[in-house]
Order: C-alpha cells, then sequence, then structure tokens
C-alpha cells in the first residue's frame, strides 16, 4: 500500500457511524417513465491518483461507507469496489456523489500502467493533502486503482504513490437497473430521508422532491441534499404515504417519477426499488 495513506484521516469511517446504512432490501415500483441518457464527450483532462484502504478492497475499510452515504453496496455489484473518493474540485460538497468518470494511465507514467481506461464511480471524498492541492485527484479503491495495471503486475503498480493519470466524465450504465430509495434509520413520520442511488445518465441529481397521498396532482415538496447522496424532507408535521418521488439530473435536467416507490407501511432502514431510471 502506498504510504501515502497510512496517516490521512477518512471522513467516511466518521459517517458511517453516524448514519448506517446497511439496510435490508425490500422492492415496490410504479409504472415507468423514462428520459433520454445523458451522454459526456471523453474529453480527457489531467489528474492525480492515490488509493486507499485494501489492496483488494472497496476503499473505506471495515465498514466501506464512503462520504457519499452509499453503505457496504460499494463492494456488491453494479459498483463492484470500483469506486473512488474525489478531491474538492470534484466532489462539490457531495453534489457529485453517483457521477461517473473514466481513468486511464500511461506507460510513460509507470511501467506497469496497461493504458486501458477503467469506469469508476464516485462514493467518497478526499479532503486533504494531494487531494486538497491537485486540481484534480482520484483517491481510488485498491480494486479500481489496481484495475489500470498490466495483468500480474497490480502490486508493483499500487506502489506507484502519486500517480498522474488521464480522467473524462461518461455516463453511468448500471445494466438495466431501477432507482433504489435507502430509507435513513432516523426517518419517522414527520421526518424522510434516504440514500438515492443507481442514476442512469448524469448519475448524481439537482433536485429531488416529494408528493405525499394526501397532495394534488401538481403538488410537490422539494427536498434537502443532507450530506453526499442522501436527500431529507423534515415535514414538521405528519407525512401522509405512499410517497411519490421526483428526480431531477444534474447536466440533463431530465425530470422522471417514481411514483408511489415509499408505500404506506415503509420502515426506517429498508431499501425500495423503483420501476424507473434515466435512459
Amino acid at each position: 500500500m502506498a504510504a501515502l495513506h497510512s496517516f490521512r484521516f477518512h471522513p467516511s469511517i466518521f459517517l458511517c457511524l453516524v448514519a448506517s446504512f446497511c439496510f435490508s432490501r425490500t422492492c415496490f415500483g410504479s409504472k415507468a417513465k423514462h428520459s433520454n441518457l445523458t451522454t459526456f464527450g471523453t474529453r480527457w483532462s489531467w489528474a492525480g491518483a492515490t488509493w486507499y484502504g485494501s489492496p483488494d478492497g472497496a476503499g473505506s475499510d471495515g465498514m466501506e461507507c464512503g462520504a457519499c452515504g452509499y453503505g457496504n453496496a460499494v463492494s456488491q455489484p453494479p459498483f463492484s469496489s470500483m469506486v473512488t473518493g474525489i478531491g474538492p474540485s470534484l466532489y462539490k460538497s457531495g453534489k457529485e456523489c453517483g457521477a461517473c468518470y473514466k481513468i486511464k494511465c500511461t506507460k510513460r507514467m509507470h511501467p506497469s500502467c496497461s493504458g486501458k481506461p477503467v469506469r469508476v464511480i464516485i462514493t467518497d471524498f478526499c479532503p486533504g493533502g494531494p487531494c486538497a492541492t491537485d486540481s484534480a485527484h482520484f483517491d481510488l479503491s485498491g480494486t479500481a486503482f489496481g484495475a489500470m495495471a498490466k495483468a500480474g503486475e497490480e502490486v508493483a503498480f499500487r506502489d506507484a504513490g502519486v500517480l498522474k493519470i488521464r480522467y473524462a466524465r461518461v455516463a453511468c450504465d448500471y445494466s438495466g437497473r431501477t432507482i433504489a430509495f435507502h430509507v435513513d434509520p432516523g426517518s419517522n413520520s414527520n421526518y424522510f430521508a434516504a440514500v438515492i442511488e443507481y442514476e442512469e445518465g448524469d448519475g448524481d441529481l439537482a433536485g429531488v422532491s416529494l408528493k405525499e397521498a394526501s397532495m394534488g396532482p401538481e403538488e410537490w415538496r422539494s427536498m434537502q441534499q443532507s450530506w453526499g447522496a442522501v436527500w431529507k424532507l423534515d415535514a414538521g408535521s405528519e407525512m401522509q404515504p405512499p410517497f411519490s418521488i421526483r428526480l431531477t439530473s444534474q447536466y440533463s435536467r431530465e425530470t422522471i417519477v417514481a411514483k408511489n416507490v415509499i408505500p404506506e407501511n415503509w420502515k426506517p432502514g429498508s431499501t425500495y426499488r423503483s420501476l424507473v431510471n434515466y435512459l
């Protein structure tokens, strides 16, 4: 492991202790309404790259949570440990959680580099060291960093320390999965919060709204970004489920609605899958 990681405090450890996002999974959905898939040009830029956690891990050791709130899902498909913490310039106070990038190294930078691009997803924040000083910096999971190496040369490649790489923003592809809502264990009849994940296309959200069962067709209550990929609504009074959730993507501004995705008997700590996604 690169020596850089032996002393860097990672905020995801604290955040995971505050909020446990390792939920039981429940399915519920509504009739699908789809948007057009957003694509991004492959305009390659330069960035720094390091790695943290275990050599074959998903970044944040142990709880594998991350500052975006995706929980231990980052080690499972479709994330499959191909995840990254990001410096402040790209993290943008959590607004870019869920965004997807292709990264690649060059053989000129390291002899064990394969030169082949790999796709990674922002699931964490890297606040200090080169993450704060580089114009752009990816603090990758050990798995994602090693994926840039030639086969059989991952160990030597991980000893590179701070490496110069190329990166480009790309559309997210979750292989037909629909958007899921991990309900915060602290949610109750007056307060609702959830981690939102698996958004195709942009991968991140510009806005989220909630509609209660008692509200009219055009009535929506705006939710606020709490931290990372967690959005919340502090209603101040008892809300009436089921809840529909309206999502607006970050760059394309496409809007989709997960109708009645949170059922009448919803429970804190559960996960509810919609039938919608951006296409």
